[in-house]
């Protein structure tokens, strides 16, 4: 079992992190195309290097969820991708 937590930036998944009952601790960032998607929303919206777009940045509550902590990452991320219509290829 593992709990893990999404950040995201106003609704946009920028990393995923978990631990499971080993007590180990995975944590990686969504695939490239997230970052330049929340940048891409910043500057149209004009928040670049401001303070309002620091604080667009949340986590998620955490959510338990069978596996390692590396799996579930994996499969988050997966999902993630997924539902924005940027499926991860194997």
């Amino acid at each position: 079992m593992a709990r893990y937590r999404v950040m995201s930036w106003r609704g946009i998944p920028a990393q995923v992190k978990a631990e499971d009952a080993t007590g180990c601790k995975v944590s990686r960032e969504m695939p490239a195309w997230f970052a330049l998607e929340i940048d891409r929303v910043a500057m149209v919206d004009g928040l670049v290097g401001t303070d309002a777009y620091t604080e667009g940045f949340a986590w998620s509550k955490p959510v338990d969820r069978t596996g390692t902590a590396d799996d579930v990452v994996d499969a988050v991320i997966r999902e993630q991708a997924a539902a924005f219509g940027h499926p991860l290829e194997d």
